[in-house]
């Protein structure tokens, strides 16, 4: 009897495994979703279940498939857990190419590991799948089940989830307690994602078939061009600190009341030391150029992911006396600073990154990934990165500018647009001369002064080694041949934002010989040689986040005996995408004097203009490459 019954059980069991060795199996996946793929998401399903202000379960299954060892990071297979947040659930199994089962991980074999690392210090740690494949393709089926008191932060749905991945079926619900002031929005919508509504505070999400993006050049960040949607609460908790956003200016007071105040108090000696640096001085500007310094030369940069949900600053006290902090310490105490000399500033949250990513003024929610302070000037704001310990005070970069940020006070916080950088600020001008000689090598030097974000794009090389700066220079003169470089000076003039560098050098390959001529490129110092990627079918809208404006004038001598025999023609070019002119003039003294500019605009655009962006430059590097001929007399 025993025998017969495990016969049926066995039986029974083996059309399941038959099921899932097909289900698995790479077999399945329609071949759309293989193409330009690393990883394919064959299964992603979220539940989430806020059962009060400080109770929230996610529940998870995620089926992947990893075609190359490009594709592991998309496996995601792990949790982060606190002291108050728990991992109730995780369990991982392993699949081969055909769908057979190859391993099991229960939540034993996952390891755990502390988040703090390097310059990182939490109390945050990690439940992960460390699996190392002995061959791919293979799928990972994982699920688990974690609980926590924060309703702060619920996860967003964001089914795309980066360049050369695809998605079979994501699926996404979420419910809320009545009472709560449950919300959502969603970004770049359209008809191939399914809504379901059940109420107010339930919600589903499916999606299905999203073939892989291929990353292209120029193409925007990814919340602007793929869905998402961002959920929030009006009455949430963040480590048992209850809070309310139900607009900006209520979220900021929350802050201000919850995770500022108190954190400001100096010890009575720095307090006397900033006064005394400051002693005399009326300008409040001018005082805070003194307080930043003092706190750029005093402090270095530690991320500290500590305190109410990583979000309160430490103790202004305990950042003079250790002198280090993380983007919200330094801020803080730089705050504190500037009010020990009566100068007003203002925390301000902000997501950082050269993307230009706004907080979303039409979600009020906790968002943002970096702090910086804001100093009120002539109804506008100054801003101050914190967090550096060299850059020029007020100077912002692209690492924070033009985006919207959340300025936060006692009343009154508002969402702000950060510093814009406009073309003609982001100028970089060459002035020099060369000399050519009859065997096409070149001698010379160029002075070049940067601004705007082309400053911020170089200012640092001033603490560059003479190893770093050859190896810079040879690159950017790779059209010199045998380059030698005779002097390299670097000046950072940050009370300016300015960096000025002048190069002297020379190279024996520059123009070619023929015969008793010598040809070559007039613009040998600063040619433009972007030409934009070709695309036959481009998939994505494009963007230009910044512009900027060249400048140059360089004098080129000629070897006695020979004189201009031929030159180019003055030339100009107009796009919506931008300018360029050229002007070659024959001086009474015999040189070729070489007047340029080139500007290019900010934009954002769509992808059937991508072939006029790339005429343009393509141009313009034609140009650039216009060849002039000296003759031996």
């Amino acid at each position: 009897m025993f025998l017969r019954i495990s016969i049926l059980y066995l039986l029974l069991l083996i059309p399941q495994a038959i099921f899932s060795q097909k289900e698995y199996s790479i077999t399945a996946i329609p071949d759309d979703l293989l193409d330009n793929a690393n990883a394919v998401v064959r299964y992603n399903e979220t539940d989430v279940t806020i059962n009060s202000r400080k109770s929230m379960k996610i529940k998870k299954k995620r089926v992947v498939t990893v075609l190359n060892e490009s594709g592991s990071k998309f496996i995601k297979a792990r949790e982060f857990f606190t002291k108050s947040s728990k991992v109730k659930d995780i369990e991982a199994y392993i699949y081969d190419a055909s769908g057979k089962e190859i391993k099991r991980i229960k939540e034993k074999d996952f390891r755990e590991a502390s988040v703090s690392e390097g310059s990182v210090i939490s109390d945050d740690r990690v439940l992960y799948l460390d699996y190392l494949p002995s061959q791919y393709p293979f799928t990972v089926v994982y699920t688990s089940e974690t609980e926590t008191p924060n309703t702060a932060f619920i996860p967003g749905w964001a089914p795309m989830e980066g360049t050369s991945v695809s998605v079979e079926k994501n699926i996404f619900t979420i419910s809320c307690k009545d009472d709560l002031g449950f919300k959502y929005k969603t970004y770049n919508f359209d008809d191939t994602i399914e809504i379901t509504k059940e109420s107010n505070t339930k919600l589903g999400l499916k999606v299905e078939r999203m073939p892989a993006l291929e990353r292209e050049d120029y193409a925007p960040s990814f919340e602007k061009i793929v869905p998402v949607v961002l959920f929030g609460l009006d009455k949430f908790s963040l480590e048992g600190v209850e809070g309310e956003a139900t607009s900006w200016e209520v979220f900021g007071a929350w802050m201000y009341n919850n995770l500022l105040t108190g954190t400001d108090e100096l010890p009575k000696s720095t307090i006397e030391e900033i006064q005394q640096r400051t002693k005399g001085i009326e300008d409040p500007l001018q005082k805070a150029k003194i307080v930043y310094k003092y706190m750029q030369d005093k402090t270095r940069y530690i991320s500290i992911q500590l305190g109410i949900g990583g979000w309160k600053p430490m103790q202004a006290e305990d950042v003079d006396r250790l002198g280090y902090g993380d983007c919200k310490a330094l801020t803080n105490y730089t705050r504190a600073l500037l009010e020990a000399v009566g100068v007003e500033s203002y925390y301000t949250v902000i997501n950082a990154g050269s993307e230009q990513e706004s907080l979303h003024e039409d979600m009020v929610s906790t968002q943002g990934n970096h702090v910086i302070l804001a100093i009120p000037h002539n109804d506008d704001y100054v801003w101050l990165e914190c967090t550096s310990q060299n850059a020029p005070f007020g100077f912002q970069g692209n690492f924070t500018d033009n985006r919207l940020a959340l300025v936060v006070k006692p009343e009154g916080s508002e969402l702000v647009r950060t510093h814009q950088y406009k073309v003609e600020e982001n100028t970089q001008h060459s002035k020099g001369q060369y000399t050519l000689n009859g065997s096409g090598g070149i001698s010379g030097n160029v002075n070049f002064v940067s601004k705007g974000l082309q400053y911020d794009y170089k200012y640092r090389i001033e603490g560059y080694s003479d190893d770093e700066l050859e190896e810079r220079y040879k690159n950017m003169f790779d059209n010199i041949g045998n380059l030698t470089l005779k002097e390299t000076k670097i000046k950072n003039d940050s009370d300016k934002t300015e960096l000025i560098e002048n190069i002297t050098l020379e190279g024996k390959r520059y123009g070619t010989v023929s015969g008793n001529r010598v040809i070559f490129a007039v613009n040998a110092f600063n040619p433009y040689n972007g030409i934009p990627k070709r695309y036959r079918n481009r998939k994505t809208d494009f963007e230009r986040t910044f512009g900027f404006y060249d400048t140059d004038e360089i004098e080129i001598s000629m070897p006695e005996g020979y004189s201009i025999e031929a030159k180019p023609d003055d030339i100009v070019i107009t796009s919506k995408f931008g300018e360029y002119e050229a002007k070659f003039t024959v001086t009474e003294t015999g040189k070729l004097k070489y007047e340029r500019s080139l500007i290019v605009n900010e934009g954002y655009y769509k992808k059937e203009e991508y072939n006029d962006f790339r005429q343009f430059f393509k141009e313009v590097s034609q140009a650039d490459n216009a060849k002039a001929v000296i003759i031996k007399q």
